[in-house]
Order: C-alpha cells, then structure tokens, then sequence
C-alpha cells in the first residue's frame, strides 16, 4: 500500500525567488489533492541572515528577529504562503540559519515529512565540483522523495 502523503518541504531560498511560483505549483500539485501541510523553508546562511538584521536596522533597534519571523518577511516565503493561504492549503513558515543543504535535508528528518520540493539550477559536472550544489546534496541525502524543480 503506498504511503500517504501528509507533510511536503518546499524550500526556497533568495536564487528562486524568479522561480518560486514553479516551485509552489509542484508543492500544491501534491498538497491540494492529499490534503498535505506544506512547511515553507528558508534557509539563511549566517552571512545572509545578518546582513538582512542590518539592513532592516534590527541591531540599532537593540533586538533580533528569529529566522522564522524573517523568513515569513522574505520574498522567496512570503509569496507563496499567500498563494498557499488562497489556496486553503495548511502551511508552516519556518526558518533556519546554517548551510542550505544539510539544513533542508535536517529539517525534512525533523517533520518528518513525506516530500521535498526543491528548485536548482542546471550546471555542467565541472561546475558542480568546483562550486557544489545544494540541490544535489539533498537529492543524494534526503530520507524522502525529492522533487527537484529546474530553474529555466
């Protein structure tokens, strides 16, 4: 019997922000008809997130935003949450600071989920030896299946 489909991961960093809507038609291709909760991810790297803190002068202001609250902020989480509200698809808007790849594949460990939604970009072998590529990481280390969405 196959297994249900209850929980899905879209995460969605700062280089999908062109690609998101593609990403969240996947997400809600799986989630509409099984009535899954889609957990929206954003991932910060610790350099992103402070520099988000100072640009939104959040460190003059003698506080700091947990990364959940930013990532409900940022672009690449806030657009589709509101499709996904439009929708009357249950989500959660989470956000983490550390390196994306074994963040995302963490997270989905940790909710247990059942899918994972991913975007990247098409590069040559080369290309991902020299520079990496988060997306494969999580491909080759996730727990799940893993959708992986290219970006044009």
């Amino acid at each position: 019997m196959p297994r249900s489909i209850d929980s899905i991961l879209l995460a969605a960093g700062p280089s999908d922000r062109d690609h998101v809507d593609t990403l969240l038609d996947e997400a809600l291709a799986v989630a509409a008809p099984t009535g899954a909760t889609v957990h929206l991810l954003h991932v910060f790297p610790r350099n992103e997130y402070e520099d988000l803190l100072e640009q939104m002068q959040i460190e003059s202001a003698g506080g700091t935003i947990p990364p959940d609250e930013l990532a409900a902020r940022h672009d690449s989480i806030s657009t589709p949450a509101a499709r996904l509200e439009e929708s009357d698809v249950d989500y959660e808007i989470l956000g983490v600071i550390g390196d994306p790849d074994s963040e995302i594949v963490r997270m989905a460990n940790d909710l247990d989920v059942d899918r994972i939604v991913i975007g990247g970009a098409s590069r040559s072998p080369a290309g991902k030896a020299v520079f990496g590529d988060h997306a494969q990481q999580v491909l080759l280390n996730g727990s799940c299946p893993v959708m992986y969405v290219q970006r044009d």
